[in-house]
């Protein structure tokens, strides 16, 4: 199961409190450790999390500067966990405006965590969906397009993923917008759309559950009628003996 995150609200949550924006974002990165700890005990196969997008550029330097600084500390503190969860860290997006000390941090961590056989936890830093798309249109310009996978594979080299993630499976988004802000374009095609209204440093493993428990309510048809799409999910309708459906 591939989980995607668009972790919305820290500036606001801090301003709610009369804090500086930093501190809603320091709060939001406590959140993001109690979630990643949630996936790696529900079993989830990917958990991508949209920590800084292209457009965020365009926020003031200073708290440009505090994210940056709070991503390179959080690289360093949460490998050595990841390490002893069994957990593969990787940072997709552009590598070329990252900062050489963050870079090193972002190439030691995937280096470190390459091994690990659990979680596949992705974090998306200066992102954009349609830069990647176009990137591996660009890649594939000279290449004859002989079937989708091989534009997959331009696209992951693009985005820098390692290994290439699955399409996503549940895209959830806090902080009240109803968007995807460009990001996962392509992988999020089917994915359930599950938007909250909380902040994201008010996001917890009880949301995450409660997200979970929400997902499994859902028929996934993929263009099927009902009927259809209940058939391609039971294994009986192959000959197989059926499997009783594990929670995530």
């Amino acid at each position: 199961m591939h989980i995607a995150i668009i972790m919305d609200g820290n500036g606001r949550w801090a301003t709610e409190r009369n804090l500086p924006r930093h501190a809603g974002h320091r709060a939001g990165a406590r959140a993001v450790e109690a979630v990643v700890r949630a996936a790696a005990q529900r079993g989830v196969g990917t958990l991508t999390l949209y920590a800084f997008s292209s457009d965020n550029w365009h926020r003031p330097r200073p708290e440009v500067e505090a994210l940056f600084g709070l991503l390179r500390r959080f690289l360093i503190t949460e490998t050595a966990r990841c390490l002893a969860e069994s957990i593969r860290m990787n940072v997709i997006g552009r590598r070329d405006r990252l900062s050489e000390a963050l870079l090193v941090q972002v190439e030691r961590s995937e280096r470190l965590t390459a091994h690990c056989k659990g979680l596949h936890l992705r974090l998306a830093i200066d992102y954009s969906s349609r830069q990647a798309l176009i990137e591996a249109g660009r890649r594939l310009r000279d290449s004859p397009l002989e079937d989708v996978s091989q534009y997959l594979s331009f696209l992951a080299q693009a985005d820098h993923s390692q290994p290439a993630a699955p399409e996503v499976d549940l895209l959830i988004r806090t902080g009240g917008e109803r968007r995807l802000s460009d990001f996962l374009l392509w992988e999020c095609a089917y994915a359930e759309l599950h938007f909250l209204d909380c902040l994201w440093p008010d996001f917890d493993a009880a949301a995450f559950a409660r997200a979970l428990k929400e997902f499994g309510r859902r028929q996934r048809r993929f263009g099927r009628i009902a009927d259809e799409a209940a058939a391609a999910a039971d294994p009986r309708q192959h000959g197989a003996p059926a499997q009783p459906r594990a929670a995530p």
